[in-house]
């Protein structure tokens, strides 16, 4: 599972792709929530959380 940098999402879902591509028996990755799911899943994502878009922002 990676939670990105607050900065630079990108960047993160990129090094993890990156890294998760030397393990193939991994057949799995979690990146990504409501707010970047696209990003995420453009760099390889299996699973995204999208609470938010489901139960709207936490009060």
């Amino acid at each position: 599972m990676c939670i990105p940098s607050p900065k630079n999402s990108a960047m993160s879902f990129k090094e993890m792709a990156n890294l998760i591509s030397k393990y193939p028996f991994l057949d799995s990755l979690s990146m990504g929530m409501s707010s970047d799911l696209e990003l995420a899943i453009k760099n390889g994502a299996t699973f995204v959380r999208v609470g938010t878009d489901i139960f709207g922002p936490r009060s």
